[in-house]
């Protein structure tokens, strides 16, 4: 969201450039022979704003700005335009002559996109000595960036973000030492990072995430001294993180996350280093060590994530001198002991997840003063929980709450029900849970995920969920509940065009009857449908053809009879169909072949018969889909006999 803003306010500044521009006279020789050279380098412009570079007035061309006294060229605004960004200038009332030529049904014939085509020209940069900005991003540019671009002594802003632009960064761009910006985001740019970029001491922000970049991250990093956002996230970096890193008292945003970093992280050694960081992502590295002391000089942090990498040891006691924390994200590491009793001061925390981790009993009771606190994952620690602590009755704002593979035991503890908060989430899977679904789970009224599955709760699915109109996810399953299925789908009916349930899993448990239920109603939204290894019985019903936005159904491992309905063929988004271990039987029907998106498919282990309809994709699928059904034939089972 934060970058569609971005390109929002540029895109209006390079508007209001457009408009406020009004410099007569002819350009400078170098500069039209510049721009000339750029315009016959572009293969295509759907937007038509080359096209009327023509004459030598080159300050009235559109997306070129001059200065007024001297008449040279300072920026070239020419990012690309989607259907979004059209509608948007359209609202704002200053598109540009050429640009109101295009109507959105003819910027939807030109694949969404309007702009510019081809390469990047290799001449550019060889004149224009005062361009300042140069702004290209969004476009269809493909291609090197040419070295040539470091010709620009006074380039200030350089945009080439969202094209499809390849090879390496040209180590002559560290020679642009006024350089303030330089996005390179979303591109497909390889190679390595030049050291020289540790020359560009006027870089406010350096963004290049979303390439394919390799190596080493500059020891020399630590020199861009005025940096206040450094993004290299989602590249295929590796190494270590640069100590001199902790230099760079200006920085409010650093992304390194998603790359294959490893070794410790160099957090301050002293307080005053990095006092601005505000936002710290290394999620989804290798990275290694503890979280030492010293982390709590980082007193600006907003938004921290570590999650998903190999570190350890205790979480440090003094986590609570972080007072304008609101997100701090631990997953997936090896961190133990105990949370500590500090971490009751972080008054503004709305997210915590520390799950999958060695974190250990008990919680402090400190946690209780998280007022602010909306989202708690605790999940697949040892924590031996045994009950549901219940102080977290009283965080008045929590209403994502995850104690997954807690080690809870006993019944669902009533106290729950006294929650001051809204739960939208409730996760206790893979828990000791025992007993009856609580029939107070229906006073949840604003609850979106119900996830109780892998415990061993008992009896049938009380009638109160139908009061659920917002639940989208019920996991319910490997548990022993007996009964019908029938609430569930009555459940599904609540909501707005035929219900929110989008997500159901039923599956490893002892319901033997409901089938009928299925699809009844109209505009069912269930996209994933899993009710096997249960006891159902009966036949499917016609209503089962409803279901228009599934990808995944099983209903394997039951004892359904009749013949398979043709109804089924009705489903064509379906990805997934498992029937097997039932008693189906009669022919495959002929309209399983309009099932195009189907990937996985098992009808083994019924006494289906006949030939398999000859055509894809039911003859791309291995001859386990259809075994042991004995009256079975042709491709790529043995063929039928005549």
């Amino acid at each position: 969201m934060g970058y569609q803003l971005v390109q929002i306010v540029t895109l209006l500044t390079v508007i209001a450039f457009g408009a406020l521009r009004k410099v007569r006279g002819e350009c400078s020789s170098d500069d039209l022979e510049g721009l000339m050279a750029f315009k016959n380098g572009i293969q295509m412009d759907t937007s038509g704003r080359l096209a009327k570079w023509v004459g030598r007035n080159c300050c009235e061309w559109e997306g070129v700005v001059c200065d007024n006294a001297t008449t040279r060229v300072t920026q070239i605004l020419l990012p690309g335009l989607n259907e979004k960004d059209f509608v948007q200038t359209q609202m704002v009332g200053q598109l540009s002559p050429s640009m109101t030529l295009l109507t959105s049904l003819e910027i939807l014939d030109l694949g969404g996109l309007v702009g510019l085509s081809g390469a990047i020209p290799l001449t550019i940069g060889l004149q224009m000595p005062k361009l300042q900005k140069l702004y290209l991003y969004g476009n269809n540019l493909t291609g090197p960036v040419p070295e040539s671009i470091g010709g620009f002594p006074n380039l200030q802003e350089l945009a080439l973000h969202e094209n499809r632009i390849s090879g390496s960064i040209p180590s002559s761009l560290g020679s642009l030492r006024k350089l303030k910006r330089l996005l390179l985001y979303s591109n497909q740019i390889s190679g390595t990072i030049p050291f020289s970029l540790g020359s560009l001491t006027n870089l406010v922000e350096l963004d290049v995430h979303d390439n394919a970049l390799m190596g080493h991250i500059p020891n020399n990093i630590g020199q861009m001294l005025s940096l206040e956002k450094l993004d290299l996230s989602s590249n295929m970096l590796s190494g270590s993180i640069p100590s001199s890193i902790t230099n760079l008292t200006a920085i409010s945003v650093l992304y390194f996350d998603t790359n294959y970093l490893e070794g410790t992280i160099p957090f301050p050694s002293r307080p005053g280093e990095m006092p601005s960081l505000n936002f710290l992502r290394l999620h989804n590295n290798h990275l290694s060590g503890n979280i030492p002391p010293s982390f709590g000089y980082l007193v600006s942090l907003q938004r921290v994530s570590l999650s998903n990498n190999k570190l350890e040891g205790a979480l440090p006691s003094n986590l609570g001198n972080l007072h304008s924390l609101t997100e701090l994200y631990l997953s997936d590491n090896s961190f133990s002991g105990q949370i500590p009793k500090s971490i009751g001061q972080l008054s503004q925390l709305i997210m915590l997840n520390i799950s999958n981790n060695l974190i250990q009993w008990p919680l402090p009771q400190e946690m209780s003063s998280l007022q602010n606190l909306q989202t708690l994952d605790l999940s697949f620690n040892p924590l031996s929980l045994s009950s549901i602590p219940p102080w977290l009755t009283s965080m008045s704002s929590l209403s994502r709450l995850y104690l997954a593979a807690c080690g809870i035991k006993g019944q669902i503890p009533d106290s729950l029900q006294t929650t001051q908060s809204p739960i939208q989430e409730l996760d206790l899977s893979g828990n000791l849970l025992s007993g009856p679904i609580p029939s107070w789970l229906g006073s949840f009224s604003q609850l979106y995920l119900l996830n109780l599955s892998s415990n061993s709760l008992e009896l049938h699915i009380p009638d109160s969920l139908t009061n659920l109109p917002d639940l989208a996810v019920l996991d319910l399953h490997s548990n022993k509940l007996t009964g019908s299925i029938t609430g569930v789908f009555n459940t599904a009916q609540q909501g707005t065009s035929g219900g929110s349930l989008t997500y159901i899993d039923l599956s490893d448990n002892n319901f033997s009857s409901g089938v009928e239920a299925i699809g009844v109603g109209e505009q069912l939204n269930i996209q994933h449908l899993n009710l096997s290894h249960n006891l159902l019985k009966g036949t499917l019903p016609g209503s089962l053809g409803r279901l228009n936005s599934i990808h995944s159904l099983d209903l394997s491992f039951n004892e359904l009879a009749s013949n398979l309905p043709e109804v089924l063929a009705k489903l064509t988004l379906l990805e997934s169909l498992k029937l097997q271990s039932n008693h189906f039987s009669g022919n495959i029907p002929n309209g399983f072949l309009k099932l195009r998106k189907l990937k996985e498919l098992d009808l083994s282990d019924n006494v289906l018969e006949g030939e398999i309809p000859k055509g894809k994709p039911l003859i791309d699928f291995p001859g386990s889909t259809y075994s042991r059904n004995k009256g079975l034939c042709g491709k790529p089972l043995s063929p039928c006999k005549v």
